[in-house]
């Protein structure tokens, strides 16, 4: 048939279809023939693929049905088939439909933007279910190795990878940076091993661990392929693909595992929007008429509750709560942060001296920076204090969020200062316990990198008179006094001569 007759064959499908999707048969698009026209494009596309530059092949590869067909449509990774592992997870995925659905509404803010970010790579889009996996699709997921965000990047991985980690922003929370970075690793993990399923174990057992694991296979006469070496993985890795081939088969066909999939929409669910100025997470949520929840959901990096410009920084909001959002910071009028940034200096800094200078309560500054009782700030330390409504205090800058620490060091127990000269036999441990403080503390006093003591060596001790004092102690008729005055006097007499045997 000439190519006109295609195009001409086509453009009458396309308008049958816009017509029928126009009708007010409103659920007829979510069970009928779509599809069909993207296989009609394809097979046109064979003989004609100058067909893709007319406006009828943009309205043909739009009408999916929704992100789940987009995804079914591009799979490429090869299954894991006759694999006991995958009939196990398969098996209790679909014995948990709640969870399922908890995990595809998490799932629905980001899968456009995956889905889009790996067809432009012409990478498989399964990839899109990894987070499942890795996270639940929870962009504030942390692990017991210190993985954070969707894709669970470690810290030095994170880095490797140019994901920001300050205590204002972790980019590994982000979903636009952090789904960046990990299709970048994946393409370079895919590069090195030419295989997805290695790509997988690698992302989730490091390459090096794989590598090895292909010279032992090599030197013992095996296959090299992942099932194959699955003998020399942990078991995580060894679940690992899958537990994504598992997911794969219940997005691939829901029914058969009596699934229903939650509806995405296969269009954008988010912008992006420039932050140039300081501003608070519940201020950017009310001007976006946005609930907190759903904002912070959006833009999980922010660490604390203000949000630092930049020319970098962004936003990202549903395209109606953009349009809000930059309608009223418009007319806006008053501030828009509530905090700054306050450097402590001096090591005698504490914190009720920072809340009383900045007409706060050290409660406040504790929460707001997440410092726990009985810590103290140590020296060099970045933390956000209340700003003046009054004053013109400017903005925090990139070059302050960049470099800002947090670090904190046990509060110093009362009492006064003593030296202690190590003796052969002391530990560490011995030395808390006989001065009633905590190992940690003494090498925090001491700037000790090492639990090995060295006789001879002086260090500094703090509250440790009132241990003594206990200590040392052991005249019983001074304890029968203390007794007597209790009894005679009651608990306030009794806590007085508890005072004075210091």
């Amino acid at each position: 048939m000439p190519q006109s007759d295609n195009r001409a064959v086509l453009k009458l499908l396309a308008s049958a279809a816009f017509l029928f999707c126009s009708s007010s048969v409103a659920h007829a698009a979510s069970d009928l023939s779509l599809p069909a026209y993207n296989w009609a494009k394809d097979a046109a596309l064979q003989n004609n693929p100058g067909l893709d530059d007319d406006p009828l092949s943009a309205f043909i590869v739009g009408s999916e049905i929704d992100v789940w067909a987009r995804i079914r449509k591009g799979f490429g990774i090869p299954d894991l088939v006759d694999n006991q592992l995958v009939n196990n997870h398969t098996t209790w995925y679909a014995a948990r439909p709640d969870y399922i659905g908890r995990t595809t509404k998490r799932a629905s803010l980001y899968l456009y933007h995956v889905v889009e970010e790996l067809e432009k790579r012409g990478m498989p889009t399964e990839l899109a279910l990894l987070p499942f996996i890795e996270s639940a699709f929870n962009p504030q997921a942390y692990s017991s190795a210190k993985a954070a965000g969707m894709w669970q990047f470690i810290p030095s991985t994170g880095l490797d990878y140019n994901l920001k980690q300050n205590m204002f922003k972790d980019e590994r929370r982000g979903v636009i940076a952090s789904t960046d970075a990990a299709l970048n690793y994946l393409e370079k993990l895919y590069g090195m091993f030419g295989d997805w399923q290695l790509a997988l174990a690698a992302y989730n057992w490091g390459e090096g661990s794989v590598q090895r694991a292909l010279r032992k296979a090599e030197a013992a006469g095996t296959g090299t392929d992942y099932a194959s070496l699955s003998i020399y993985m942990p078991a995580e890795t060894r679940n690992y693909v899958p537990k994504l081939q598992a997911v794969k088969n219940i997005i691939a066909t829901p029914d058969a595992y009596n699934i229903t999939l939650l509806r995405v929409d296969n269009q954008p669910y988010f912008v992006s929007v420039a932050k140039t100025r300081d501003i608070d997470v519940k201020l950017a949520a009310q001007l976006a008429e946005l609930p907190i929840d759903e904002f912070k959901a959006l833009n999980p990096q922010f660490n604390r509750p203000v949000i630092t410009g930049g020319a970098n920084t962004e936003i990202l909001l549903p395209q109606n709560n953009a349009e809000k959002f930059k309608a009223n910071l418009a007319t806006w009028t008053h501030a828009l942060s509530s905090w700054t940034a306050h450097k402590v200096t001096n090591a005698r800094e504490r914190i009720e001296t920072i809340a009383a200078r900045f007409n706060t309560t050290p409660q406040v500054i504790r929460e707001v920076n997440h410092i726990p009782p009985k810590m103290a700030l140590k020296a060099g330390s970045t933390i956000l204090v209340p700003r003046d409504p009054d004053s013109k205090q400017k903005d925090i800058t990139s070059a302050v969020a960049d470099s800002a620490v947090l670090t904190m060091i046990p509060e110093r127990a009362e009492g006064r200062k003593i030296s202690h000269t190590v003796k052969n036999g002391d530990t560490l441990l011995s030395l808390a316990k006989r001065h009633k403080v905590s190992v940690a503390q003494i090498r925090e006093w001491n700037s000790l990198r090492s639990d090995k003591l060295v006789a001879g060596t002086r260090l500094e001790l703090y509250g440790a008179a009132r241990a003594t004092a206990k200590a040392s102690d052991k005249s019983k008729p001074a304890i029968k006094k203390v007794a007597a005055t209790q009894d005679n006097r009651g608990k306030v007499s009794l806590a007085s001569a508890k005072v004075s045997s210091r």
